[in-house]
Formats: C-alpha cells, structure tokens, sequence
C-alpha cells in the first residue's frame, strides 16, 4: 500500500494526524522552518535576519547543497539553529523504491553530519510528500518526520515578501510550524530573497503572541 501525503496535507490534520506526522508543536512557540538549502547567498540572508531578533529556526538541508556550500551548512550550525535533513537529490519519494530512499537519506545524513557536525533527529521529505515505506525507512533510521502548518508559498514566482509575510501570519497560533525557503535551487529564481525580507514581519507577528520564534525540538 502507497499512502500519498501531498504538500497541501499541512493542511489536512486528519490524514496527518492517521500517519503520525506532526504538523504543530506541543509547547508555547512558533517554530519557523527553512527548506532545501545552504544557499550561498538566501541562507547567510536569513540567518543575519534571525540573528537581528534573537531568533532560532530549524533548516532543513539538501545533501546535494550542502557539498557544494559546505561552510553556509557550518555557519547553520553554528548559529545555534537546528538541522534537519530534507533528502539528498529533491525528488519526489514516489517515485523511488524503498531502498533508493534509504540509499539517499543516507548519503545526505552523512553530508550534513561531516558538514555540521549535527546529527539530526527531523526529516521533512520533498514536497511534503511521503510513501508509506519512505515513512517506515525514515522512522527506522531514528528520524521524526515533520509537516507544517502554515505557509508562505515563497517558492511561487508571483510571491512578493508582503504576499508570504501575509499568508504566514494569517491565524498564526502557538505551537504553528511555519514552512519557508532559504533557497532558490528547486523555486523561482531569486525567491530566497522575497523571504528574506519577509522575515522580520513574521518575527513581528510572532513576538505579538508572546512567545518566542524557536526551533523545533530546542527548549526554550
């Protein structure tokens, strides 16, 4: 049996909730997310806005970015943030095998332990989409799958920061997983830099909860 979990499943908590695959947080912050990177350039850009506000995040790394910019996957890490692992090669899990999913989240686990240092606990597959045996091999090597959810569809090309800054926000609650991109290598050109610049107003509206933006599995 192939279960499908496609990207809009953040927002589908039933099926999410029947696989098992957190979408929320059980504590009092906003998590905010960053998908496919190291950038080169989008990922020293949102970490020097995080850094502005005293924020953590969690980056969830591409084993094939992070052996071309291994020292942007370093300065992750060394900022305090959390690493998750994406997948190696941003394919969708449907369309490989178990092994080829096991075969490829071990090369990118290697990549980003030898990179950062970190050994990571989170996995978020591309597009948010999960077979029932990506699901089985990802629990099995001790990862946590995670979802989101909220969005600001910041790999769009009509996406402007206010556009993604807007549509993150809306409803925004405690415990909310909040999906973003550092990284423009599997978006529109130049999209890392629209969600940049949307960063400080999601710090904003995050700090008028009164709770702290903070990586997933952190305390606080």
């Amino acid at each position: 049996m192939t279960w499908f979990l496609p990207a809009p499943a953040a927002h589908l908590p039933a099926l999410a909730a029947r696989l098992r695959i957190d979408r929320r947080l059980d504590r009092p912050v906003v998590a905010l997310t960053f998908d496919d990177g190291p950038h080169p350039q989008g990922t020293p850009a949102v970490l020097e806005e995080l850094a502005r506000f005293g924020a953590r995040a969690t980056f969830f790394l591409v084993g094939e970015q992070v052996r071309a910019h291994p020292d942007v996957a370093r300065a992750v890490a060394d900022a305090g943030h959390e690493i998750g692992v994406h997948c190696d090669r941003h394919t969708l899990l449907l369309r490989r095998p178990p092994p080829a999913v096991e075969l490829d989240l071990a090369r990118a686990l290697e990549s980003i332990r030898a990179a950062t240092g970190a050994d990571p606990v989170l996995h978020r597959a591309p597009y948010g989409v999960y077979s029932s045996g990506a699901l089985r091999i990802v629990r099995r090597l001790g990862l946590r799958p995670l979802l989101w959810s909220r969005w600001g569809r910041d790999w769009e090309r009509r996406a402007s920061a206010a556009s993604i800054a807007r549509r993150a926000a809306a409803g925004l609650r405690t415990g909310d997983v909040v999906l973003l991109h550092d990284s423009d290598a599997y978006g529109a050109r130049g999209s890392w830099r629209k969600t940049a610049y949307a960063v400080p107003s999601l710090l904003e509206a995050i700090a008028t909860l009164g709770v702290p933006a903070d990586s997933v599995t952190h305390s606080t």
